[in-house]
């Protein structure tokens, strides 16, 4: 039986990485197989960069091999399956590679050398703490990632349910619809409406607490079991505390606290008893924590976030929409964009979509435009054109990354070009105003379905202005001439 193509590459990217022994652990975006290596003097980059299949690789607080969207699944799969753990679980230290020759005694002494040296630079690694911005990124990133297909997926449902209700009031569809519209916007309200309650278990898991207490504080947001007639008052105004009011950014908070908390409950209660009075004081000094300190706090700065944002796009316009479209994939390779996740989920709370998304899609946009540019000015460069064949599909749908780490990027001009498009096709976006997403998820054409009714065209004007904005910066300014020639990339 012929090797499948995942099965092909988990293989290979082990290969490169020094085998199964060198991972700590494992875990997948929607592109990127994300490992935690052990010891990265055994990594073969040049070699993992050339393995057939892999669009790009990024080395930050873990070595990300982009393999593409739905590949990235199977990969990830395979690389566990063989290993026998789960996503995001240790991988045992103990564990055999495979193929793995006989050593004589001289070499097992220097291997043994070597791992004890490759230990003491890990141990002096550990000491070495990331930069608190790099950290709240990456906990912001690990705390989202995991809902992003469940974004897509409710947002396209939801999309569905707002065409067929418009379909149905103009009279377009029969009144027979009315139930299978409720069935959508049920499965829609499924995951935006109980949003704080995942959040929090994801917030739990990233720091270290118990992921059941996470999701009780994010349920506490919700105000449940609050009558509406007997409302609770905020201590510092007087007025009525409102459901979800401080929204992600306020359960997010709470829940980093309850951690604190727990931990060390858990250091002075006797172990007898730690199973009842932990969580008992644990919850109830975050849950009134949570209800009359963190929502009030919490609820001015997100409603002035959002204020401000929407006050920045509308009197910016076409300039501001040039602005965030020019600079969003430089934010993108430095891991910045994470912070945005937050703030497009507060701005669909408070307005009912997020006026920025559809903006910064316009980044990957231009992305494609460069890269159609190149496909044009470098048909003598087969591999460079394949590989372009190969990510343009995808960056239609929104996913960049096979272009940014497989194409633009390497040749550096075309992705300054790109990023050139993007600020064009977002000074379109912005131009035209109040063009919102009512989910985040995807980007690209796959973003239409959840531009909000009545703004679809503001949007297909500003990806084919970023299509084109791309395309005429690279051609004109941003083909290297190395890129020219059948040897490159080769």
């Amino acid at each position: 039986m012929a090797e499948k193509k995942e099965e092909r590459l988990a293989r290979e990217i082990y290969s490169a990485v020094g085998g199964p022994s060198n991972v700590e652990k494992l875990i997948h975006c929607m592109t990127r197989v994300r490992m935690t290596i052990r010891d990265y003097d055994k990594v073969d980059m040049e070699k993992l960069k050339a393995i057939d299949g892999v669009l790009g690789v990024v080395q930050e607080d873990t070595l990300q091999v982009v393999v593409g969207p739905g590949l990235v699944n199977k990969v990830a799969q395979v690389m566990i399956d063989q290993v026998g753990v789960k996503l995001g679980e240790p991988f045992p230290k103990d564990l055999a590679d495979d193929n793995q020759p006989q050593l004589s005694e001289h070499q097992k002494a220097k291997a043994e050398v070597t791992q004890r040296a490759a230990e003491f630079k890990a141990e002096q690694k550990k000491k070495i703490k990331p930069s608190k911005t790099k950290a709240v990124l990456k906990s912001i990133s690990n705390i989202f990632v995991p809902l992003i297909p469940v974004f897509v997926g409710a947002g396209l449902i939801g999309g569905i349910a707002a065409v067929l209700s418009n379909m149905l009031v103009a009279g377009d569809i029969s009144k027979s619809w009315t139930e299978f519209i409720t069935v959508l916007n049920v499965i829609k309200n499924g995951v935006f409406a109980y949003l704080a309650i995942y959040v929090g278990i994801n917030s739990a898991q990233e720091f270290g607490a118990t992921p059941g207490l996470g999701g009780v504080i994010g349920a506490v947001t919700l105000l449940s079991g609050v009558d509406p007639k007997v409302p609770l008052q905020n201590i510092f105004n007087g007025s009525a505390l409102s459901a979800g009011q401080g929204g992600i950014i306020g359960v997010i908070f709470a829940v980093w606290i309850l951690s604190i908390i727990e931990k060390q409950l858990h250091k002075i209660i006797p172990d007898s008893i730690d199973i009842i009075v932990t969580p008992t004081l644990t919850l109830l000094a975050v849950g009134v924590f949570t209800i009359f300190i963190v929502m009030p706090i919490a609820g001015v700065i997100s409603d002035s976030l959002v204020g401000s944002i929407m006050w920045v796009l509308k009197v910016g316009g076409a300039f501001s929409g040039f602005i965030l479209g020019l600079f969003f994939l430089p934010m993108v390779m430095l891991g910045l964009h994470q912070i945005l996740t937050p703030i497009h989920i507060e701005m669909i709370d408070k307005t009912g979509s997020t006026l920025l998304l559809p903006i910064l899609a316009m980044a990957g946009a231009g992305q494609v435009g460069a890269a159609l540019a190149l496909w044009v000015r470098c048909k003598k460069n087969k591999k460079l054109t394949n590989m372009i064949k190969g990510a343009l599909p995808v960056g239609f749908l929104g996913i960049g990354e096979p272009l940014i780490y497989g194409v633009t990027l390497p040749l550096g001009r075309p992705f300054i070009t790109a990023c050139i498009g993007g600020g064009i096709g977002g000074a379109v976006v912005g131009a035209f105003g109040n063009v919102g997403a009512i989910a985040i998820g995807p980007s690209g054409v796959a973003l239409i379905p959840l531009i909000t009714n009545g703004h679809i065209l503001g949007y297909v004007f500003g990806l084919l202005a970023a299509y084109v904005g791309g395309f005429i910066a690279t051609y004109f300014f941003g083909v290297p001439n190395d890129a020219k020639k059948a040897t490159e990339l080769d």
